[in-house]
């Protein structure tokens, strides 16, 4: 990474109209020529339809990292975007296999993706030992961020409803294209100026067609289905799972299992099907679909077509009636053993 001219502060000045100094006009064309081909757009035999022009690519202030990416923003064809930097790790050759395939398998999917609900590809560039993956820049940051500073058991039940939704359709759209995420999480989903939500980051994603037993599988255990803790062979539903834990994160704004570690979550969830527990306050409305939807049995979970349609129909009867979260019960027929104790008060 020591090679790289990072350009700090690139977007302001070009959003601003103002012109480059020569400093800053040569830091780019040395970060163009690390990456491109002559300092052009890139050309050669490994030129795919969704490489990017990285002369065209002024990079700014990082804003988010892990332990082998770097994400900046910065400006595409004077478009705001995020740029995430992916490093191969000279000395861990299995390791940087498997970086490469992720990036792959990343772009080979978002390129196929469009939905209002899902982050918009913008392009990339694969000049190992350094990837790049330029998607639109969201303003909002990370939903997780968001919860955090918002505070605990803070977010209104409208706005909870609001976010719940935007996620569920994304994730019908993906599941409708025959796509496995296979690690929803609050981190991994991206608000917007207007509290729209994209979900983001298919660095581990698959098409349903390609899944197996999760053998080996980098997920996050936190939100991570039983199935998959298991190293069990895996469905669509295990998406569905990760949306019950994200959506007790929109009513609780708490980290699942917060006060044990990862690999205590994940034996409490597959050896004694645990769950984080739902606030004594939740609504009926949102505790039995959670329930649902965090099933241990895979086929018992919805559809996200069915999640959708649930949740459009909580939206319509909050319009018509203020009070709907404080009234509503679910059907005799379809209620849930582990219900909230004030739903099971009622029956």
């Amino acid at each position: 990474m020591k090679n790289f001219y990072w350009l700090k502060e690139i977007s302001n000045n070009v959003k601003s109209g103002r012109r480059l100094s020569l400093g800053e006009y040569k830091r780019a064309i040395s970060w163009s020529k690390y990456l491109v081909s002559s300092g052009a757009a890139i050309k050669g035999e490994e030129e795919e339809e969704w490489s990017a022009d990285m002369s065209k690519l002024f990079i700014g202030s990082k804003f988010a990292s892990g332990r082998h990416s770097r994400i900046y923003r910065g400006i595409y064809k004077n478009m705001d975007v995020a740029i995430k930097l992916v490093s191969q790790p000279e000395e861990d050759e299995e390791l940087a296999t498997l970086l490469e395939q992720h990036f792959t398998s990343e772009v080979a999917l978002l390129f196929r993706l469009r939905h209002p609900n899902i982050i918009t590809f913008v392009g990339a560039c694969k000049k190992p030992p350094v990837f790049c993956i330029i998607t639109e820049y969201m303003a909002g940051g990370s939903l997780r961020n968001y919860l955090h500073q918002q505070g605990p058991h803070s977010l209104p039940l409208q706005l909870v409803l609001k976010l719940a939704l935007d996620i569920a359709r994304g994730m019908q759209y993906l599941h409708s294209r025959g796509v496995l995420h296979r690690d929803l999480k609050s981190e991994n989903l991206l608000l917007d100026e207007d509290m729209g939500v994209k979900v983001a980051d298919f660095g581990i994603s698959c098409l349903e067609s390609q899944t197996g037993s999760a053998k080996g599988f980098t997920g996050t255990y936190r939100w991570m289905a039983p199935e998959m803790i298991k190293e069990k062979r895996h469905t669509k539903k295990v998406d569905v799972y990760s949306f019950a834990i994200v959506l007790w994160e929109l009513l609780t704004g708490l980290t699942p299992f917060h006060n044990m570690t990862p690999e205590q979550a994940a034996f409490a969830v597959s050896h004694k099907n645990a769950r984080p527990p739902l606030p004594s306050d939740c609504p009926c409305a949102f505790g039995h679909l959670i329930n649902r939807c965090w099933s241990s049995n895979p086929d018992k979970r919805p559809q996200f077509d069915d999640i959708v349609s649930i949740l459009e129909n909580y939206t319509e009867s909050l319009e018509q009636d203020p009070e709907f979260f404080s009234t509503y019960k679910p059907s005799p027929s379809n209620i849930i053993v582990r219900c909230l104790p004030k739903c099971n008060a009622g029956h």
